[in-house]
């Protein structure tokens, strides 16, 4: 597949009013109630995107800003910003409005690795993505940075000796406390 999508061609909002039944015990929107709808969001752009059925493969980021009260409208903004091969990385903004000022604040920042499935469940191909601005080729970097990340992440976790004296020593300088070791 050599073929190429704009941005634009992932783009999906979605506004929601936010009921007293999307709460927590703190009377604000539960995060779990915001993440069910981050999910949806980033399978309904990468899908969109892919032209197929699309799996969340990991949450990448969930930045948790500002939080969110009963009444407001909250508006998520989700895009594709990177592609591998059958992955994509959405980005996606979420705001809340005060619908009686008219106030907008930003609340979460979140990143998605969504993979395109063929008919069969296997991975497949999705579009290259085209750049037509700065502020598109700045989010691709930052991805390119995160693939980075995660798989020095990984790899560190392969190589670090949890176990050796070294490790449990360092452990001194935390608040905790070894047991029978």
């Amino acid at each position: 597949m050599s073929n190429f999508k704009t941005v634009k061609a992932s783009r999906v909002t979605i506004s929601q009013l936010m009921l007293p039944s999307h709460t927590n015990f703190s009377g604000k929107i539960h995060g779990g109630y915001l993440l069910s709808l981050l999910d949806q969001i980033a399978f309904a752009s990468a899908s969109k995107y892919s032209g197929n059925y699309c799996v969340t493969a990991s949450v990448d980021t969930v930045n948790f800003l500002a939080p969110i009260d009963v009444g407001e409208l909250v508006t998520l903004k989700a895009s594709v910003n990177y592609v591998g091969k059958s992955s994509m990385i959405v980005g996606i903004r979420v705001e809340a409005e005060n619908i009686q000022t008219g106030k907008v604040k930003h609340c979460n920042s979140s990143y998605f690795t969504m993979v395109a499935k063929d008919v069969n469940g296997n991975n497949t191909q999705v579009p290259g993505l085209i750049l037509e601005n700065f502020e598109e080729v700045r989010r691709f970097y930052n991805c390119l940075q995160q693939i980075e990340q995660k798989k020095a992440q990984n790899h560190h976790e392969e190589v670090f000796d949890y176990k050796s004296k070294q490790a449990l020593d360092k452990l001194k300088n935390y608040n905790v406390k070894l047991e029978s070791f």
